[in-house]
């Protein structure tokens, strides 16, 4: 097993995921509509627990019924909630979702004066910043890197690299979402930072052409520079790409076939989850990608971000 699983190898694995879940009302193409809880981060979270390791959601939350419920949904899933802080003056962020025939999907969000927001700016968020410590695996991504206030970001930066010099892993999803940042400068400079203290990276052309422009070749030379150890290139086929430098690994592979796509919502969270858990348990990277993909392909099937448990696939990892 490359060195960067041992110590997500011994199971179960802790994992502090880092970013913002959010009230999902879902309309879908008859007109109807459902209600949950979901946000990237969140999504995989859900995930990463099925599959047998141990992930803490670090955010922050309101104390109203909208807040407990969502605490109560992710206690029901097995998610830590210990890290979560509460703000009596914020709601949490909101959002709809519709999807067109092909399962395409188009969201509006209300999120600017979310709970989450605030995250690691106050005082007694340090508690939080020292908790990151313990875990094995920091999981972030793009939309957590936006949210942040600039001073709560670089308090996750440094305390990333504290945990990466004291042998924990980070992983980083790039999902980038352009309405998030004031400007492309503002964001191209915080991905290169959330970058550089990346051991293992999930991203795609469509969201990195969109920051930094550039064919796949460039992408993988950029990761490569930025010291990222493992990176999985999403891709439209669909499929993906494993790079990882160190063992002399540059692999891809198409998705197995599937069925019906309903609505691609946490397709790419699904995948990296299960790809995560897949290399946990000593899993090679071709076979872990196909888990991701597994995953993936059932989650496409049905609406919304989580999949009912009863539709899980078995024997993933």
């Amino acid at each position: 097993m490359n060195g960067l699983w041992d110590k997500l190898g011994s199971a179960p694995a802790e994992v502090a995921a880092i970013g913002e879940c959010m009230i999902e009302i879902v309309r879908h193409p008859d007109g109807a509509t459902s209600f949950g809880y979901a946000g990237d981060t969140l999504n995989a979270s859900v995930y990463l627990a099925r599959l047998g390791l141990r992930p803490s959601y670090v955010t922050a939350l309101g104390t109203d019924p909208f807040s407990d419920a969502m605490l109560a949904f992710w206690r029901a899933e097995h998610i830590g909630t210990e890290l979560v802080a509460r703000r009596e003056d914020r709601l949490p962020g909101l959002y709809i979702v519709t999807t067109d025939g092909k399962g395409e999907r188009k969201f509006h969000y209300w999120r600017n004066d979310s709970a989450a927001r605030t995250l690691f700016d106050r005082p007694a968020d340090q508690a939080l910043l020292a908790a990151l410590d313990r875990c094995a695996l920091l999981y972030w991504s793009g939309i957590s890197l936006a949210i942040l206030t600039a001073g709560a970001r670089a308090k996750v930066l440094e305390g990333m690299a504290r945990r990466r010099a004291a042998g924990g892993v980070v992983a980083f999803d790039c999902n980038f979402r352009p309405r998030l940042w004031p400007d492309l400068q503002a964001a191209r400079t915080a991905y290169s930072e959330a970058l550089t203290h990346a051991d293992i990276v999930f991203t795609s052309m469509i969201d990195e052409a969109q920051i930094f422009g550039g064919d796949e070749a460039a992408l993988v030379a950029r990761h490569k520079r930025f010291g990222v150890r493992e990176l999985i290139v999403k891709n439209e086929r669909p499929g993906s790409r494993v790079v990882i430098p160190a063992d002399g690994v540059d692999l891809s592979l198409d998705a197995p076939p599937g069925g019906e796509v309903i609505d691609t919502t946490a397709a790419g969270d699904s995948f990296a989850a299960a790809y995560i858990a897949a290399r946990s348990r000593g899993r090679d990277p071709r076979a872990a990608a196909l888990v991701g993909h597994r995953l993936a392909g059932a989650v496409c099937g049905t609406r919304g971000a989580i999949l009912p448990r009863e539709r899980m696939p078995g024997d993933l990892v």
